[in-house]
């Protein structure tokens, strides 16, 4: 299959050069990544006792924060990766881009799972003796839930499994159209839907697929359901789906992200009154509705933080680049260490902010230093972020000094 896709022309020519890297958009996917962090690190201090390990503090202002960031972090992370797959596969071919794709993507689910879960396992254990919660009694599954291997859980890395699924669909019906349309036709198709995304009202065309995925994932909330097991979820799957469309299409216009970028003040404006509306919203109000203020707001945010990070990181800034090269690290392993910290902070009396902040940093201390000694520089770095770096924590100062090249 890889030597078919290999030879399916692209659409645009590739740069005899290596292109200019944006750095606003590593800040962003970065971000994105350590977003989840900061989300599941907000979980505890939720209404209702729903997560793995509760606090003794329940706090509105945390349903809130958590809120807000699950209505656009994962589809700014994948519209990103859609943006960033398009570079790939039009400056190396769809081969090499679905190799690469499995590599980094794929195998990292198969082998990082299975320790999560018993970690993950041995946290909620701890928990439950700690505490004097009693013996773990998982509840019964739903209707119609998934059986056998289908019911494995993917815990925090069921993006990694929807991401890698969406990059195959796309790379075939790709594969498929430019054959029927031809490269020419194919290339102006993706130009007049890139201008059409990065327009005033490119809005309106990448909120669409959100509002349509909760109206048919079905309730009143506002927030996408993503799939725990290896069943794919419809509503998720759309949402995601025309994320990684949106940004694929963004890359094909030379000038969609300085349009972007000029639109990030009404766009963060249209972001932050949308926000509390659809989060907000009272029970009586039709679903219909609250799907399109979660799907503007969504959207909006994506839009404007393009923008406003196109505007303030225009360079390399290198504690910048060391937090965006270490979340794919810090994300896939932070779950069960954060739960672990969150145990003995549970039931202390001490205010919420602090709580945060100790689990924060004592989980983000332990990753940066593992990234930086274990992974870096060495080969866990080169499959992970398909490059190797010197140490900046831990190394020589010739170490740290040292110049290395991008990966073309």
């Amino acid at each position: 299959m890889s030597q078919n896709l290999s030879s399916v022309p692209s659409t645009a020519s590739p740069p005899t050069t290596a292109p200019q890297r944006l750095h606003h958009l590593d800040a962003l996917r970065g971000g994105a990544l350590l977003l989840g962090v900061l989300l599941h690190a907000l979980m505890p201090f939720l209404p209702g006792d729903l997560w793995l390990v509760s606090d003794t503090h329940d706090s509105w202002g945390a349903l809130g924060a958590v809120g807000v960031i699950h209505l656009f972090r994962m589809i700014l992370f994948m519209m990103l990766a859609g943006y960033f797959g398009h570079m790939v596969l039009h400056r190396r071919g769809a081969g090499s881009y679905v190799r690469d794709r499995l590599m980094r993507i794929g195998l990292p689910l198969v082998v990082f799972l299975p320790g999560l879960f018993v970690l993950v396992i041995g946290a909620v254990q701890l928990n439950a003796t700690v505490r004097g919660l009693g013996p773990l009694t998982p509840p019964p599954p739903p209707s119609g839930a998934p059986t056998g291997i289908l019911a494995l859980p993917t815990l925090h890395l069921w993006f990694l499994l929807l991401l890698l699924e969406i990059v195959l669909v796309v790379v075939v019906v790709r594969a498929v159209l430019v054959r029927l349309l031809g490269t020419v036709r194919a290339e102006r198709a993706s130009l007049r839907i890139a201008s059409a995304l990065s327009s005033p009202f490119g809005l309106l065309l990448v909120a669409a697929p959100y509002a349509l995925a909760l109206v048919v994932q079905g309730g009143n909330g506002a927030g996408i359901t993503e799939p725990t097991t290896l069943v794919p979820v419809a509503g998720a799957s759309i949402t995601y789906g025309a994320a990684f469309l949106a940004g694929w299409f963004l890359r094909a216009h030379p000038d969609a992200l300085n349009r972007l970028q000029r639109q990030w003040i009404p766009q963060l404006a249209i972001a932050v009154v949308l926000s509390p509306l659809a989060l907000l919203a009272p029970a009586s109000t039709p679903p219909a509705l609250v799907a399109v203020l979660a799907a503007f707001a969504g959207w909006a945010w994506v839009y404007g933080l393009l923008g406003l990070t196109g505007r303030l990181v225009g360079r390399e800034i290198p504690w910048v680049r060391y937090l965006a090269d270490s979340s794919y690290w810090v994300y896939l392993i932070h779950f069960p260490l954060l739960l672990l910290v969150e145990v003995p902070l549970a039931d202390l009396a001490l205010p919420l902010l602090v709580k945060l902040a100790v689990a924060l940093v004592v989980v983000m201390a332990v990753l940066l230093v593992s990234y930086d000694l274990v992974v870096r520089s060495t080969w866990l770095g080169k499959w992970l972020n398909g490059h190797r770096r010197p140490r900046a924590l831990f190394g020589s100062r010739r170490q740290r000094e040292e110049r290395v090249t991008e990966p073309a």
